[in-house]
């Protein structure tokens, strides 16, 4: 695995370039990402085919490739968000040029489905990535999701703190790794498989029923990918409860995985597919306080050298 290195701060008034490796965009909210963008200070850059739709995917696998390729190599694009999720990102990253990313070093934000790019770029190009808000909600860029994003993307202001839930007490401190856990699961065995070691493991998920997170849970587990771990962060399960079976809901599940690995565990952090999801550096410092319920964020996601 390369180096890890931060990618570059932007400015107010930089160019933010709009990209679709995965799900098909709605025109719609499309356009109200983008506005939201530009009233935060930033001018906004998107492909004339952007809105292309090839059933759940936005467009064919060369067009999602080369849009992203594309927006990492021009000079004049200084940021890469993604509009949204949904599937497509694990059939595009053999096509993206590492070394491309590494050299550019820009900021590249997203979270679901694009936690496989962010888990791509650490590993392949050891570049830094945000975690954080895309367009696929009206109000995605609102209030302090937008606000953080700002911070996140220039390097300004206080490193965030997120509080959230103890499940287990202890301190540790490693790098961010994670995201969606059933794209984390899916990058096993791959060459972006997630490494874990030493590291404070965030995961979220949305509509997947607690025997699903059950079952890609006990698959980390056999894989080896709670040995090593400095702590647990756990953001929004979005939509995952089972009304049939309210004796097995996901504090009991948590609890049983985690709590016994002696290390700090934290629940109900806003990030993910809730209605709050603060940006955090993937691939970034961080110190989990279980005793507290507190994640603080030890390095920013971008260099402002």
């Amino acid at each position: 695995m390369p180096s890890l290195r931060r990618p570059r701060a932007i400015r107010p008034g930089a160019r933010i370039a709009i990209a679709a490796p995965a799900g098909p965009v709605d025109p719609e909210r499309l356009e109200t990402g983008r506005r939201a963008l530009e009233r935060l200070g930033f001018e906004t850059v998107v492909r004339d085919d952007v809105l292309a739709r090839d059933g759940y995917l936005a467009g064919t696998d060369e067009r999602r490739a080369d849009e992203l390729m594309r927006f990492v190599t021009d000079p004049e694009v200084d940021a890469i968000v993604c509009a949204r999720g949904g599937y497509g990102c694990a059939r595009i990253v053999e096509r993206l040029d590492a070394d491309a990313f590494r050299q550019a070093a820009k900021p590249l934000v997203g979270y679901s489905d694009v936690t496989t790019l962010l888990l791509w770029q650490r590993r392949k190009a050891g570049l830094l990535g945000i975690h954080g808000p895309m367009l696929e909600r009206k109000d995605s860029l609102e209030g302090e999701s937008g606000s953080a994003l700002v911070r996140a993307l220039m390097g300004t202001g206080p490193l965030p703190r997120f509080e959230g839930e103890s499940l287990a007490p202890g301190w540790g401190e490693g790098r961010l790794v994670g995201g969606s856990l059933s794209v984390v699961v899916a990058s096993l065995g791959t060459p972006w498989e997630i490494d874990t070691r030493d590291a404070i493991l965030v995961l979220e998920d949305v509509t997947e029923l607690p025997y699903r997170v059950d079952r890609m849970l006990q698959q980390l587990r056999a894989a080896g990918k709670l040995d090593r771990l400095a702590g647990v962060a756990l953001g929004d399960f979005t939509d995952c409860d089972d009304e049939r079976h309210p004796d097995r809901g996901l504090d009991r599940l948590f609890d049983e995985v985690f709590c016994g690995l002696g290390i700090p565990v934290v629940a109900g952090l806003p990030f993910g597919h809730g209605p709050s999801n603060r940006p955090w550096p993937f691939g970034g410092r961080a110190a989990l306080d279980g005793a507290r319920g507190e994640l603080e964020t030890l390095e920013s996601a971008v260099s402002t050298r």
